[in-house]
């Protein structure tokens, strides 16, 4: 078993006086696919946001690709967060696009001026990103002369283009009108079929039982069960694992 990429150990999350994650502990290894479900509210969101920084945490550690977030906002973790936001791709559920910037600007800019590659490498990679994931023929057109489902490829395209070790997806279809879901997928299936290691937070319960190697049902803060997806969907062993599928899978 090769050793994780992302390691949390005893991980703790308030906002105020809220306990949104408690005590977890969860290690990725590379090329896993891990598919986050549970609840609105139940802390999944958090959990991943926690893992490039986008979340403080107030008690345990993170370690990402051999970088270590500790709680608080100390100088090392501020070292740490700079090289983790540069080996974790994240796609949130708004595509969070640059509207004035062209689709193609749009992917060319981090690694412009984070990994300092130059402007004709950059315009190279970001055109093979977005024939990657369907869209090569929209490099010219603003964000907003697109579909949803076109603007979230072209988030996946962007995060793609800091060739990230691993991917993070924050319900990603979620704010995409449903004859559109199914192009997003396609594109993060291709990702996973080529090996890349995601963390996937999501609603689309086929997409985690075809993709994920591992399913992760998180209720109010707590990992209640993991597993293969066969194994969770079919055989769930907690009482709050099959209430949950109970409800989700008969719509």
């Amino acid at each position: 078993m090769a050793d994780p990429i992302v390691e949390m150990k005893d991980v703790n999350k308030y906002f105020g006086s809220h306990h949104v994650l408690k005590d977890i502990n969860l290690e990725v290894v590379p090329g896993e696919k891990i598919v986050v479900i549970g609840a609105s509210g139940s802390g999944k969101s958090t959990l991943i946001r926690c893992v490039n920084g986008l979340e403080p945490f107030q008690g345990g550690r993170i370690v990402v690709d051999g970088h270590p977030l500790e709680p608080g906002n100390t100088s090392k973790t501020s070292r740490s967060l700079q090289a983790i936001r540069r080996e974790v791709g994240m796609v949130f559920q708004q595509f969070n696009l640059f509207p004035h910037r062209t689709v193609l600007k749009n992917i060319m800019l981090a690694p412009m001026r984070v990994r300092k590659v130059g402007r004709n490498q950059a315009e190279e990679t970001a055109r093979r990103l977005l024939d990657r994931v369907g869209i090569g023929n929209q490099a010219d057109k603003f964000p907003t002369q697109l579909s949803g489902g076109q603007q979230q490829r072209v988030a996946i395209a962007r995060a793609l283009a800091m060739d990230p070790r691993v991917m993070l997806f924050d319900e990603p279809t979620s704010a995409l009108d449903p004859e559109m879901i199914g192009e997003v997928l396609d594109v993060m299936r291709e990702l996973a079929a080529e090996g890349m290691t995601m963390m996937v937070v999501t609603h689309e319960m086929g997409f985690a039982r075809e993709v994920a190697d591992r399913v992760i049902y998180i209720h109010e803060g707590q990992i209640v069960e993991q597993g293969p997806p066969a194994e969770v969907f079919d055989n769930p062993q907690s009482e709050r694992t099959k209430a949950f599928l109970s409800r989700v899978l008969k719509h």
